[in-house]
């Protein structure tokens, strides 16, 4: 059908003529209430939008010279934000002759996370990065 056919045909139903692929041989049109057409198109990207999950990156921070009784309260809190879909990043800092002993740092990691239960997978194992040592979890599937 010729474009002119088409807009007549539009024009006499009081609707728009609009480009659905403007770059096909020929063009592919149809023939609609376009405002209509924008507003149920925003309401739809604004419920997807409202559906969509965000996850965050939350932080822990450990001492190298932690109780058992504080891990226990942060691997608590921890779980909390795992359950909320968030990844955690815990960090410890070491202090002056800290610095000297890291291994036992990422062994207060790896005690945290056997804490956790099988509730986190490690993203980034505990690594030493200057004075800090890092892990990164996310929540279990």
């Amino acid at each position: 059908m010729s474009a002119q056919a088409a807009l007549q045909i539009a024009e006499e139903e009081n609707l728009d003529l609009v480009k659905i692929s403007p770059n096909a041989v020929p063009p592919v049109c149809k023939i609609m209430n376009y405002g209509k057409f924008k507003f149920e198109q925003a309401k739809r990207e604004k419920e997807n939008r409202k559906n969509q999950k965000i996850v965050e990156l939350k932080e822990i921070y450990l001492s190298m010279t932690i109780d058992i009784g504080d891990l226990n309260v942060k691997a608590k809190k921890t779980m909390e934000m795992l359950g909320d879909g968030n990844k955690v990043k815990v960090s410890i800092r070491m202090r002056g002759r800290q610095q000297a002993h890291a291994s036992m740092g990422v062994d207060v990691m790896r005690r945290f996370f056997d804490m956790l239960g099988g509730k986190a997978v490690m993203d980034k194992e505990p690594k030493t990065e200057g004075r800090n040592i890092l892990m990164i979890l996310s929540p279990a599937k």
